[in-house]
């Protein structure tokens, strides 16, 4: 008795460790944020000796804060409702179908999960402004552009936690509808999508995190500073020769601020999401 009460003591020890060791980064971020270069140089992990909002309010104004975030909200709102209704319905034929054509879609549109995006961004881009140059519809430097790439990245992983739940879904309740008088569209967006909410939520929280911190396919695509999003914004601080590491971090902090309270806000629906839609599936 007595040895599984130390084990469970060293375990929690060991725990609370680990969990300092996963928020040290985070709390030199925000005490850093509140530093001068001189205070930062001579000991970055010491508390801060004056609490002033001096380097936040300059790093609001030299990132464009209003323009940035306005950006982030509209790419990521937007980006995110068409990803659910798309990935929703796509599944939804997916599983109901049930035949060797959609078999094999779904694993292609899968399997495109399993492609770094790192060996297609520049064929990517090379074929966006091949669009744009030849079809005539603007795809680089344009926020309706990147919202189109986004939902094509964001397709395979939505597809499959979707394609998971739908398929313990008894297809009584479809075909009762149908009897009521239900048509197809009636019959997906009243009787199937409502049970979705769960593994709509995953997809929600997982793309919002993704899609609001994601720098690399922002900056390949948009170059003028009125269409720029935050991580992009905030790279600015970090230059070749100098960095100015209090407002970058002051950047940082109001960075992560809105996707931290979203996680923490709907963190309840992503265990039940991912488990209904991928373990059932």
């Amino acid at each position: 008795m007595k040895t599984k009460s130390n084990n469970k003591i060293i375990a929690n020890v060991l725990l609370v460790c680990f969990c300092l060791l996963y928020l040290f980064p985070i709390y030199l971020i925000i005490t850093n944020s509140f530093k001068s270069r001189s205070e930062m140089y001579e000991n970055m992990v010491a508390l801060p000796n004056k609490i002033s909002a001096k380097y936040y309010i300059s790093a609001l104004g030299k990132m464009n804060f209003s323009i940035s975030v306005t950006n982030s909200v509209i790419i990521t709102i937007v980006s995110i409702a068409i990803l659910v209704v798309l990935c929703s319905m796509c599944a939804w034929m997916f599983v109901r179908c049930n035949n060797v054509v959609s078999k094999l879609l779904f694993s292609l549109l899968v399997a495109t999960m399993l492609i770094p995006f790192q060996t297609i961004m520049m064929p990517l881009m090379q074929e966006m402004n091949w669009i744009g140059n030849n079809v005539g519809i603007k795809m680089v430097d344009t926020v309706p552009g990147l919202i189109f790439m986004y939902t094509g990245f964001g397709a395979g992983m939505g597809v499959f936690l979707y394609h998971g739940f739908i398929s313990s879904v008894p297809r009584s309740l479809e075909e009762a509808a149908i009897i009521d008088g239900c048509n197809t569209w009636q019959c997906f967006w009243k009787i199937v999508f409502p049970i979705l909410k769960p593994t709509t939520m995953t997809v929600i929280i997982l793309d919002v995190i993704w899609i609001w911190n994601d720098y690399l396919l922002p900056s390949l695509t948009l170059k003028s500073k009125a269409n720029r999003t935050i991580p992009i914004s905030t790279a600015k601080f970090f230059g070749q020769y100098t960095i100015s590491w209090n407002e970058a971090m002051a950047a940082l902090v109001v960075t992560i601020i809105p996707v931290a309270i979203f996680y923490l806000a709907c963190q309840k629906y992503i265990i039940k999401g991912v488990a209904a839609g991928a373990v059932k599936g």
